[in-house]
């Protein structure tokens, strides 16, 4: 009975032991797959090469969009010369005039009392020369009879003739010049235009600016004829081209496209705006545009000269320095460079690059200089 104890509990040790056997071995084997896994998860992958292309040159075409304002070919402030009163007016706002056409007319009495002074003082003086030339010939003629005028007699009625004939001159100055004034009582339109403001009435009291009227009596506009005012900023003034054509819109007609030709460079850059003024001129013989209106201008800006031409996003701006990467012999070189002018996602470049070197498409600083590309 004691020995069938016996080897029953050697047999249950024996099966035991087996059992732990087989579970150390399977736990020792998952360990094994565990850390296989882990060790291929952690480890690096392979980055993919990035894109390159060929540097080449090319004309990037660029249109600068901008405001503009539309202003008179011709403006003039109309104002009266001298001190005077309003008589008639002829024309009032909106009034369409041609060059010479009288616009208004002034009084001023005390220019026609002036005016009839000096046609009397003028007749006097007539008459004062007409009788000292008279004794001057009488004596001269006189004086062809040895001893009866003496030199000194002649000599005193020439110098009296001739200081009458100095003071008629005088006299037929001052007559003119008063009568020249009454003519600036009188206003006529220096040229062909539309009359846009008025700010006077029959008998207001005007004068020079400043000296009886502080506004103007008119305002004369040339409107069949227009100028485009543009301010291109310094960094494309240097594509700026003499005649080139120019399309623009304007709020009141949005549905119409107008065209204009450029025809003045100012050649200098404005103090405040750092830009320079560009006009161009347009023709608006229906008056359809007007003075003062803001337009939305198209300016094209074609290059002078093939420049190095990539894609945007081949280039880094980083806040140290703005560069390109380059790719010589699978080694990566950071190129310092200047950008041009942007269009369509492509920039005009300038830098120490050569044509037919390789660039990475899309560039970024997480690919180092001096790195290595397989």
């Amino acid at each position: 009975m004691s020995g069938s104890r016996i080897l029953v509990w050697s047999l249950g040790c024996l099966t035991v032991g087996i059992a732990c056997s087989v579970g150390s071995c399977n736990s020792s084997g998952d360990d094994q797959k565990s850390a296989a896994v882990q060790n291929a998860a952690n480890a690096p992958v392979p980055a993919a090469a990035p894109a390159v292309f060929p540097l080449q040159r090319g004309r990037l075409a660029a249109n600068l969009k901008t405001p503009g304002e539309l202003i008179a070919y011709q403006q003039v402030d109309l104002y009266a010369k001298e001190n005077s009163f309003v008589k008639k007016l002829f024309v009032d706002v909106g009034s369409e005039v041609r060059a010479g056409q009288l616009l208004v007319v002034m009084e001023a009495p005390e220019l026609a009392s002036s005016l009839s002074g000096a046609q009397s003082r003028l007749k006097s003086q007539e008459a004062v020369y007409i009788a000292s030339k008279a004794n001057y010939n009488r004596l001269v003629e006189t004086s062809k009879t040895p001893g009866t005028i003496s030199q000194n007699d002649l000599d005193q009625a020439d110098a009296r003739q001739k200081s009458d004939l100095a003071q008629l001159e005088a006299a037929r100055s001052a007559y003119n010049e008063i009568a020249e004034t009454l003519k600036y009582l009188e206003i006529r339109a220096p040229f062909n235009g539309v009359i846009s403001a008025r700010n006077v009435n029959t008998g207001a009291y005007v004068g020079p600016s400043g000296k009886g009227s502080e506004l103007p009596l008119f305002t004369l506009e040339e409107q069949r004829h227009l100028r485009l005012v543009v301010s291109v900023p310094e960094a494309s003034t240097g594509y700026l081209n003499v005649s080139g054509m120019v399309s623009f819109t304007v709020k009141a007609l949005p549905d119409r496209s107008f065209k204009a030709r450029i025809k003045r460079l100012a050649g200098a850059l404005d103090s405040r705006l750092r830009s320079e003024r560009v006009e161009m001129d347009v023709d608006n013989a229906d008056k359809k545009l007007l003075p003062g209106m803001v337009a939305e201008v198209d300016l094209p800006l074609p290059a002078a000269d093939s420049t190095f031409v990539v894609p945007t996003t081949a280039i880094v701006n980083s806040t140290q320095r703005v560069f390109v990467i380059r790719v010589t012999d699978h080694r990566v070189e950071w190129v310092d460079v200047k950008k041009g002018r942007e269009e369509n996602g492509m920039t005009e470049l300038y830098g120490d690059l050569r044509e037919g070197d390789s660039l990475i498409r899309v560039a970024g600083e997480e690919i180092r200089n001096g790195s290595e590309l397989h």
